[in-house]
């Protein structure tokens, strides 16, 4: 396919723009006004088109296939649930909007809405408060680690480290070493749970909390988070909950009932918004009574009259971390699909996303090893170190399902699984499509016994095939854009 630019054609416009009516100020100096035409592509509105709508065509996302992604998953955004936010009412609104003299906002209907998904996000998870304005997980994280220095600052007690199990999500010890804190790893015990001897020698009095992934990212749930929670409250630690896999416990658990003082949620995963991707995104966070007044500013209050309005009166408050109400389109959809489900809705999600990883599980395990062989929960996690032992590594089982129309799972990680690959289907997949993946994944782990090479040759079908990708990400050919 060529480039845009190599489509072009001199003198070929498809627009006609009119002429600038602002003069050019003379004290511009000449060294930073062009001397010649921006060296920009010149097409007909109609090459435009149909470039880039091939271009669109060439791009794999959920609604046109199977995307496995484990860990941060890739979930169907319900098409209704994104017209509910495209509502004028909604989508035309300027943050900025005065108050009326009475001190009423005009913006009662945002605010309704910011409001009830906060409170069903407190039933859903058991917590007292939430904040909805962090724009991704990551962010949450890092909004629930300043939570968490804030009341330690505030106690007067020096709390200066976090433990993370070695399995936990990547942003976990980043998110904590912003926040201040050093960071401690927890490792696993031989079922892929965290060591409880080990946890139990790492917990001092210098212990501020523990972030804990539930399910974790093996996809199994710790049947000893009483006891955990129970260790590092004895020291007045806090428990922090990684909550992106909610969508494997809804309507099954609550956070706050486990005995987590803080959790954030992924919207993206659970709550089918789209994920992030350097795009909008959202990662509420909860909190336990005691934390409430750290929230950030503002916080949505409702009045006995009915009324709505912003709370900035917050002087133990970790502050701003977004601008305005977050990222509010994303949150409109959030709520937009908890009102669609409903309770029973919410029950069916955690039950189909639980059987489809299990019924993967089920039918790859005489197939690739199964590390921790025990049922799952939302993702299982596989090891290609069968595979790899003939040559065919986890990164090449990626390429070979790309040529057979999947998008490969999360490769190598977590980091206790060699050759890991981790798959969650989620709830939204048909038998039918997860019987089409498992046919591919069984015929490529047949391949690595009998012709490995026919793996790693892979991909055969993209418009590129294997590049050398450090190479490519630090000399990139851009020569084409000069």
């Amino acid at each position: 396919m060529k480039l845009i630019f190599d489509r072009s054609t001199s003198g070929r416009a498809g627009v006609a723009p009119v002429r600038s009516d602002v003069p050019v100020r003379a004290e511009f100096p000449a060294h930073v006004l062009r001397d010649r035409d921006a060296a920009l592509p010149e097409l007909s509105e109609l090459d435009v088109v149909r470039h880039f709508t091939e271009l669109a065509g060439r791009n794999f996302g959920v609604d046109n296939g199977f995307y496995p992604l484990g860990s941060c998953t890739m979930k169907y955004n319900p098409k209704a649930a994104a017209t509910a936010a495209r509502n004028r009412g909604f989508f035309d609104l300027h943050p900025l909007l005065p108050q009326l003299p009475t001190g009423e906002t005009l913006v009662q209907g945002a605010l309704e809405v910011l409001y009830e998904l906060e409170q069903q996000l407190c039933e859903i998870c058991g917590m007292a408060a939430f904040t909805l304005q962090p724009l991704a997980g990551a962010h949450g994280e890092l909004t629930g680690t300043m939570i968490m220095a804030a009341y330690h600052r505030g106690s007067g007690r020096e709390k200066t480290t976090v433990l993370i199990p070695d399995s936990a999500h990547g942003t976990n010890p980043a998110s904590a070493a912003i926040a201040g804190f050093d960071v401690r790893a927890v490792p696993s015990d031989p079922d892929g749970l965290m060591d409880m001897a080990a946890l139990k020698a790492a917990i001092d009095d210098r212990t501020a909390g523990l972030m804990l992934t539930v399910p974790n990212t093996l996809g199994l749930f710790n049947p000893r988070i009483k006891e955990i929670c129970d260790l590092v409250h004895d020291v007045d630690g806090l428990m922090y909950c990684d909550g992106a896999n909610l969508n494997a416990l809804l309507g099954r658990c609550r956070f706050g009932d486990l005995g987590f003082d803080i959790v954030h949620t992924n919207l993206h995963k659970t709550f089918g918004t789209p994920h992030g991707g350097g795009g909008p995104g959202a990662g509420p966070v909860g909190v336990c009574e005691k934390l409430v007044e750290f929230l950030p500013i503002s916080i949505v209050r409702h009045q006995p009259d009915g009324v709505y309005y912003l709370d900035y009166d917050r002087p133990r408050s970790i502050g701003y971390v977004a601008p305005f109400y977050g990222n509010f389109g994303v949150l409109v959809q959030a709520q937009a699909y908890l009102l669609m489900l409903g309770r029973q809705g919410l029950l069916r999600v955690s039950e189909n996303a639980v059987l489809n990883a299990n019924y993967i599980r089920a039918k790859l395990q005489g197939h690739y090893d199964l590390p921790h062989p025990q049922t799952c929960m939302h993702e299982c996690v596989f090891s290609a170190s069968r595979q790899a032992a003939a040559g065919v590594t986890a990164k090449d089982v990626a390429k070979a399902l790309i040529d057979r129309g999947f998008h490969p799972p999360t490769v190598y990680f977590p980091l206790t699984v060699p050759e890991a690959l981790m798959i969650e289907p989620t709830e939204c997949e048909s038998r039918e499509t997860l019987d089409a993946f498992i046919e591919a994944m069984i015929e490529i782990a047949e391949l690595a016994k009998t012709n490995p090479g026919e793996i790693t040759s892979c991909p055969k079908k993209t418009p590129v095939g294997r590049l050398d990708e450090t190479l490519a990400a630090r000399k990139p050919n851009t020569a084409s854009l000069a």
